[in-house]
């Protein structure tokens, strides 16, 4: 009969220990509130992002790697609204360009690249944008260097007329892709192998996402984070930017698996 008793006493006791057991943190910002833990959910008391279980995180060595390729007249928002979200989800960001001489965006803004095409390591996604997209979609090296690494790219994302550039690549053969709205006519033209979508934000086919023009890389992005974090992550990234036009259902979403690291 005591021992009945203790055990009375005992299991409640213990599933109190198991729930206040777990730790919870913020999704990886990048920003300093990422060693922060709570014992409780709720959101970062310094970022404001809505807090995951700890165990749910991803590991500082299992972070998803992405190669941004940049070139002179690159759209400086096709490019900078994706790599924001992306660095707000943890991932380790790489820009690289034909060489590491600096290159103008829009003719305003001077970029120096962490790489060249010849030193660049391989990463899991590989991104281009729009803009003057024929600096790189007309450059058989360009061109060449991005086919050798797809046996080891795991996904391709594309913002604007940056589909042009995967389309010279023979990426978009066979998918149903979309771009800005006033080279929808030419994108079909250039891949006419593919079916090329209007009034559509962002388009999944598993493995290639591409997005309609400059603010939409924003949306594309929040979705690829979705499928990778979690829609809860999407979210509060979304939160974060202050990006409140974010509705997943403007997307088109094709792919039938995950992407998985």
């Amino acid at each position: 009969m005591k021992q009945l008793l203790l055990l009375i006493f005992f299991i409640p006791c213990f599933a109190f220990a198991q729930v206040y057991a777990t730790t919870y943190v913020c999704p990886p910002c990048n920003h300093p509130c990422d060693t922060t833990t709570y014992q409780q959910p709720g959101v970062c008391a310094h970022c404001g992002m809505t807090l995951v279980e700890k165990n749910q995180r991803m590991s500082k060595d299992q972070k998803i790697t992405v190669c941004f390729y940049l070139y002179d007249g690159v759209e400086v928002l096709d490019f900078a609204g994706p790599m924001e979200v992306f660095s707000y989800a943890g991932f380790k960001i790489i820009t690289v360009a034909k060489t590491k001489a600096p290159l103008l965006s829009q003719g305003i803004l001077k970029i120096t690249p962490d790489y060249g095409i010849k030193d660049a390591p391989q990463t899991d996604i590989f991104a281009v944008f729009g803009g003057s997209d024929e600096v790189a979609a007309d450059d058989p090296e360009v061109i060449s260097w991005i086919k050798s690494r797809d046996s080891a790219t795991k996904s391709y994302f594309s913002v604007c007329t940056g589909a042009f550039i995967l389309g010279k690549a023979g990426l978009l053969d066979q998918l149903t892709v979309t771009t800005f709205h006033k080279s929808i006519t030419n994108l079909q033209k250039a891949v006419p192998k593919a079916k090329v979508l209007q009034n559509v934000r962002y388009v999944d086919n598993g493995r290639v996402i591409t997005t309609a023009g400059i603010s939409a890389g924003i949306d594309g992005a929040l979705h690829l984070v979705s499928k990778l974090r979690g829609k809860e992550v999407a979210e509060a990234i979304a939160k974060q930017m202050e990006y409140d036009k974010y509705v997943p259902e403007q997307g088109m979403d094709l792919s039938h698996q995950e992407f998985s690291n």
